[in-house]
């Protein structure tokens, strides 16, 4: 098959959805389909080879404690109508396929199968950037979509409110031969502390606020830890930095932006991973990768992540927006060796289940049940 993988947010800026397409994109050429990758770009990628092509020039957009990399241009229908016309693609598969404005000037101009994967939830498809303009775009093209996925139960019950139809359940996946156990830790934090990791982007609704809080008072009960926090930001990470400074919190380490591939060590080098999010977080592949390397989770407990980790099982999981809570179950796994080895084989045997051969073998198996449906329509 020929396909194409359609992204609206700047693929040159660290996230998930630019993640799950790469990922993605691996394993379907793996499977011997031909797949090129379309989406804004704020720099060249050269990862794809010509297998990318790159259609308007991103902005960064505040969206409910977030910032959306979109292309807002509405000057993009000659390019996507010339490259859909080249092409001739099998399958148009759109991540998000209502946000404005390339996948859904895309799934307009697109005159093949289309297939659309909805991972967020909590906001709506539009999403809170271009209302009213997202629902007339869904009135209008809803019908365009034949196939539709959702990355969990809480994607699909949001997407639901708003798309009609059934939803085939395709969860992320996980990169078992980057995330593996068998990666050497970071040399300069293994010097005996404890080490409490944070993966994530430096936005209000990751919680690094309230893990600050939460660590605050694991420091004060367990001199010998330590706060490692990975992930781009630059206005809320001086925010907190000033906090540290201002309440004298030591061992509390920003590390800021980690490549795909130096990741790994990070994981590796931890002895908890801790994801605080308070909302809209459909999954968590953060989870998934901590998972990959055998490492014990606390987190909050909001539907995205419940749909990963089973509490008391592969980890902890408490309630979001409450730092007291979340140091007491920092400090209960800290203090039980036995508990953190259990949970960390536990999720690490679940993540199996998630690896990306397995995941991309449920979506080619979906594009050709889609496939199959218009045929028989046609």
């Amino acid at each position: 098959m020929k396909i194409a993988l359609v992204s609206p947010y700047d693929f040159a800026y660290p996230g998930g959805v630019a993640n799950h397409i790469s990922n993605l994109d691996r394993y379907l050429c793996r499977m011997g389909h031909e797949v090129k990758v379309i989406a804004p770009a704020s720099r060249a990628i050269t990862t794809f080879g010509d297998r990318f092509i790159p259609i308007g020039r991103p902005r960064p957009i505040p969206n409910s404690g977030s910032i959306a990399r979109i292309s807002l241009s509405l000057t993009l229908a000659g390019k996507i109508k010339a490259v859909l016309d080249e092409e001739k693609f099998d399958i148009v598969h759109l991540h998000e396929p209502f946000m404005p404005m390339l996948c859904s000037a895309v799934l307009r101009f697109s005159n093949t199968v289309n297939i659309g994967t909805f991972h967020a939830c909590d906001a709506r498809p539009g999403y809170r950037l271009a209302w009213p303009i997202g629902t007339i775009m869904l009135k209008r093209r809803c019908h365009k979509l034949h196939g539709k996925i959702a990355v969990s139960q809480p994607a699909m019950r949001f997407a639901g409110k708003y798309v009609r139809g059934d939803f085939d359940i395709i969860p992320n996946g996980v990169d078992l031969e980057n995330f593996s156990p068998n990666v050497s830790p970071i040399e300069e934090f293994r010097d005996g502390k404890f080490n409490i990791l944070f993966v994530g982007r430096l936005e209000k609704r990751k919680g690094v606020g309230y893990l600050l809080n939460a660590y605050r008072q694991v420091k004060h009960e367990i001199p010998n830890s330590r706060l490692i926090i990975v992930g781009p930001g630059t206005r809320l990470r001086q925010k907190y930095e000033k906090w540290v400074k201002r309440y004298s919190i030591p061992d509390v380490v920003f590390i800021g932006f980690v490549s795909y591939q130096e990741l790994p060590r990070y994981y590796q080098t931890a002895d908890i991973f801790c994801a605080p999010a308070i909302n809209r977080e459909s999954f968590g592949i953060v989870l998934l990768e901590a998972m990959a390397m055998g490492k014990p989770i606390v987190a909050s407990d909001i539907d995205g992540y419940a749909s990963v980790v089973t509490h008391g099982e592969e980890g902890w999981l408490v309630p979001p927006k409450d730092s007291r809570q979340l140091a007491q179950a920092l400090l209960a796994v800290i203090r039980d060796e036995k508990l953190r080895q259990e949970m960390g084989e536990k999720g690490r045997l679940k993540a199996q289940k998630y690896s990306w051969e397995l995941v991309a073998k449920q979506v080619a198996d979906c594009y050709l049940k889609v496939l199959d449906e218009a045929h028989c329509v046609e």
